[in-house]
């Protein structure tokens, strides 16, 4: 986090946290809530000024129970997220997975699909959903240890792993190792990758 932030923590260190305005879009996309209405559901307004996203990024982080926030200085700003804490782009010039928030994703130990055809993977970082306008192109560039897409073998995988794929020409860092593919419910999501999908106020 920046200094900034963590001294103004030591300052005010009991200014309650928020709820139900920010989440975090399935294409990691920062919407504000100004009616305070993320945990319903509400769409909310995307922000567009990017010292704030950079802002928001570097100060981005988890509770040891799943609960993403941002931490706003002293207020903690709970995250509605809508498809997992992070959104990853390929970035073919550099052969890297970057996430919504700018940083490298340096491996991918499982990959996910889901019930709804998208997928997620788990990594050095945390729970990712890829982006969906990436999905053919990563689905074409992992590969099984046959040689054959993972697109074109995605309808034979069960839930318990029995694919694995990389990426055997090495073009990108983090797919290099083979990681195993698993079919998993889009309900399931939440609890497999470790992440809480709408904090709420802690009963008193």
């Amino acid at each position: 986090m920046d200094q900034s932030v963590l001294d103004a923590l030591q300052r005010w260190p009991d200014v309650p946290a928020v709820y139900g305005w920010l989440s975090l879009s399935a294409r990691g996309e920062w919407r504000l809530h100004p009616l305070g209405d993320a945990q319903t559901g509400g769409p909310g307004e995307g922000i567009s000024n990017q010292q704030i996203l950079g802002f928001m990024g570097r100060n981005y982080a988890c509770e040891p129970d799943g609960a993403w926030f941002f931490q706003n200085g002293p207020q903690r700003v709970y995250v509605r997220l809508d498809a997992a804490p992070f959104v990853g782009h390929l970035r073919p010039e550099s052969g890297t997975l970057v996430t919504h928030h700018g940083k490298e994703i340096s491996q991918v130990t499982a990959w996910l699909t889901d019930d709804t055809g998208q997928m997620y993977a788990q990594t050095d970082l945390g729970g990712v959903r890829i982006d969906d306008r990436d999905l053919i192109a990563l689905t074409e560039l992992l590969k099984t240890d046959e040689g054959s897409s993972l697109l074109n073998v995605l309808g034979t995988i069960d839930a318990n792993g029995t694919i694995t794929v990389s990426d055997p020409e090495g073009h990108y860092r983090a797919f290099r190792s083979p990681a195993p593919c698993f079919l998993i419910l889009h309900q399931d999501i939440p609890e497999r990758l470790g992440f809480i999908h709408n904090p709420t106020v802690a009963p008193q």
